[in-house]
């Protein structure tokens, strides 16, 4: 049987690009739901609890078989991926309400780091020196964010609230990924895709009955936004970089997610009219630069 065509070599590039827009959006959107009244928690239940029923179909005609050859071991796996991805939409989705996109979406992206970390005190693997540095040049680009935002908080903000609760969502995803390279090995993309995002939508939905979150009660313009974010950054922009991974290194792929803060920071100070403080800057570029060569260090 013959394999398909590849690709013309420079659509690889221009997906990964049309991902990266839409991923961009996703801070931007959810600061204009959390602005229409919807709490950060229904933010992030619609997020993923949309992508979940947009999925369904395409799982159900591609991957009927292997969800119906499921073992009760990747079903473990499968609830752990979703528990802690619903974590960390629900602590990066809430870090808007108090910090900058800019930090939010900066410290947001630093998982390479803490993978890097998790797998050498876990698995004992020895951080190459590009690992090293990138580590340590993203603490201090993190600690330049924190002391910026504590000396330039606006008023009704809690900008080092925020800032945890960005990093938090950061050790979320870490575990999420760690746990989904293991169940995605025996997967493919539309069975993991929609058991990762139907178990965060079903673990969203009960903490939002729990905690007594409104998850109907919104504006037509809210519904739109919600929309919006399971459609473009959560499945166009996750599936982008997904479907590049074929085709280009995994290495490209991590050093394009970099621009995920560089677009939100953009259209947050195009839409938001948020701007940089001086000191906030600076750790932003260390940052980027520490989880760059993170990423590098990684792959290497």
């Amino acid at each position: 049987m013959s394999s398909s065509p590849a690709p013309a070599r420079w659509l690889p590039f221009v997906v990964l690009g049309v991902g990266l827009v839409a991923i961009s959006f996703g801070a931007i959107f959810a600061r204009v739901a959390q602005a229409e009244g919807v709490s950060s928690l229904a933010v992030a239940t619609w997020r993923l609890g949309f992508a979940a029923l947009i999925i369904t179909p395409v799982a159900l005609l591609q991957a009927r078989h292997e969800l119906a050859r499921l073992r009760a071991g990747q079903l473990g796996m499968a609830l752990a991926a979703g528990f802690f991805l619903a974590l960390h939409f629900a602590t990066w989705i809430s870090s808007l309400e108090y910090t900058s996109v800019a930090s939010s979406t900066a410290l947001v992206t630093t998982n390479p780091l803490w993978i890097g970390l998790a797998s050498f005190l876990l698995f004992r693997d020895t951080p190459s020196r590009m690992m090293t540095a990138g580590i340590l040049l993203s603490l201090a680009g993190s600690l330049f964010i924190f002391w910026s935002d504590s000396r330039s908080a606006a008023p009704g903000t809690d900008p080092l609230l925020g800032n945890l609760l960005a990093l938090v969502g950061s050790w979320c995803f870490s575990a999420y990924l760690l746990i989904g390279r293991r169940l995605r090995a025996g997967l493919g993309l539309p069975a993991y895709i929609w058991l990762a995002y139907g178990a965060a939508a079903l673990f969203l939905f009960a903490a939002s009955g729990v905690g007594g979150a409104a998850l109907f009660a919104h504006s037509g313009t809210a519904w739109l936004v919600l929309l919006a974010m399971a459609l473009g950054p959560q499945l166009l922009g996750h599936t982008a970089y997904n479907w590049s991974l074929r085709y280009v290194s995994a290495t490209f792929v991590a050093v394009v997610t970099l621009g995920e803060p560089l677009g939100s920071a953009l259209l947050a100070f195009l839409i938001l009219g948020e701007g940089f403080a001086p000191l906030q800057f600076v750790g932003f570029a260390l940052l980027l630069v520490g989880i760059y060569l993170a990423a590098r260090g990684e792959q290497g």
